[in-house]
């Protein structure tokens, strides 16, 4: 498997829960989207005309407030993990 794809399995904190890895998927397929529809904006346009920059404007301000919701779940989720009694080193 290509060294990429490892680094889109590996959990972005320890422990990973459920919902921070749900919302890392996400994530990640937001941003695929959003630079897909940037590299593609030729042709969807084509496709949609002018909807399409609007489009693509609206998958980056969903990917900016995605980014900001799963960093802040992020950093309670490792704040909490390492505030566990035991965990100190």
């Amino acid at each position: 498997m290509p060294l990429w794809v490892e680094f889109l399995r590996t959990p972005m904190a320890a422990p990973e829960t459920a919902r921070l890895r749900r919302l890392r998927y996400g994530w990640q397929a937001l941003c695929l989207v959003l630079a897909a529809s940037i590299a593609g904006q030729g042709r969807l346009r084509g496709l949609i005309g002018m909807a399409a920059p609007v489009a693509t404007a609206l998958l980056m301000v969903t990917a900016a407030l995605a980014t900001i919701v799963y960093l802040f779940t992020k950093h309670r989720a490792d704040t909490a993990f390492l505030d566990m009694p035991g965990e100190a080193e």
